[in-house]
């Protein structure tokens, strides 16, 4: 169970270490970022595209799953071309998204407030703070009533450092309640194995 949580631990460390560098990237150049992001998602979808195109004409057997390849293929084929000669399109639906992530992550972040309140964590009410402040930070993602594409990229990335960093905050916060949880449950045991030992 301890070696799992410690697996865990190192997963969310990575993704939250992940964001706060994204979120780096994006406000030291907003205008940069956003066009590559964009540019090269088109690129992937278009040659994505293009595979299904390719292998829908080497197969050709006439099948269903050789039609819905042809229609997946003349479809990402087109959004992606359509997203490289306009990236701005898929920039206006990005704020959405992210937003989504940031408000999922701060829904997660109540969800861990709840447990360090459980075992009794004196700060628990920061994480809830920060779990409650995220949530507000996706919805105005959401909302996206900002007019200026870089001003909205550059939110986006201080918006990814904030929960990054508040993320890292609430692991070593748990990290230390499930620690301490550990150390208790062994000093219980060695006290258990003295007892009998003495009652033999």
């Amino acid at each position: 169970m301890y070696r799992f949580f410690k697996t865990l631990k190192a997963n969310y460390l990575i993704s939250a270490v992940l964001c706060v560098l994204f979120g780096i990237t994006l406000v030291v150049w907003p205008d940069i970022s956003s066009k590559v992001i964009c540019i090269g998602l088109g690129c992937v979808l278009a040659l994505t595209g293009v595979v299904n195109l390719i292998t829908f004409f080497v197969r050709r057997d006439g099948t269903l799953l050789s039609q819905l390849i042809l229609l997946a293929g003349i479809v990402l084929a087109v959004l992606g071309g359509w997203i490289i000669l306009d990236p701005g399109v898929l920039i206006r639906i990005i704020p959405v998204v992210i937003g989504v992530i940031i408000a999922v992550h701060g829904g997660h972040n109540l969800l861990q407030a709840v447990e360090l309140c459980r075992e009794k964590y004196d700060k628990w009410w920061v994480a809830l703070l920060l779990g409650i402040v995220t949530i507000g930070f996706g919805a105005l993602l959401i909302c996206n009533p900002f007019e200026a594409v870089s001003t909205m990229v550059t939110l986006i990335g201080v918006l990814l450092i904030f929960d990054g960093i508040s993320d890292i905050w609430i692991i070593s916060c748990i990290s230390k309640t499930a620690k301490a949880v550990v150390e208790t449950m062994e000093a219980l045991d060695v006290e258990a194995v003295e007892i009998f030992d003495r009652k033999e």
